[in-house]
């Protein structure tokens, strides 16, 4: 099984830059797709972005597209979230998962908080 902390989080102006990453361990990591999420209390999780066991983007939020980046580097355990040209909206806790292949739990992180406020 694979267990994930997420880090990177913070409090940044409008416009500004943020990288999360998300450091796993145990051994399915490279055979896991990996997700990051939002959630604002009362609010649904939102998927912000995925990406496959190689590398390929599987998904970005189209409110995410030309200013997040997910990544992933697998022979560190840890996949990246880039996001730059912050907005308001897009406070929230951000939380990572591992979706290894063939198993039928996916596992969470705890979650980072990013605050967007002038």
């Amino acid at each position: 099984q694979v267990q994930l902390q997420e880090s990177g989080g913070g409090l940044v102006q409008p416009g500004g830059s943020l990288r999360l990453s998300c450091a796993a361990s145990g051994r399915t990591f490279s055979r896991s797709v990996m997700s990051w999420y939002r959630q604002v209390p009362g609010k649904e999780r939102e998927l912000v972005a995925r990406i496959g066991t190689a590398g390929t983007i599987i998904y970005y939020l189209d409110s995410a597209k030309g200013r997040f980046t997910i990544s992933r580097d697998n022979a560190k355990n840890t996949v990246y979230l880039q996001m730059n040209s912050l907005k308001p909206e897009d406070t929230a806790v951000y939380l990572c998962r591992a979706e290894p292949l063939g198993a039928a739990i996916a596992a969470w992180g705890q979650g980072t908080q990013v605050t967007v406020s002038s």
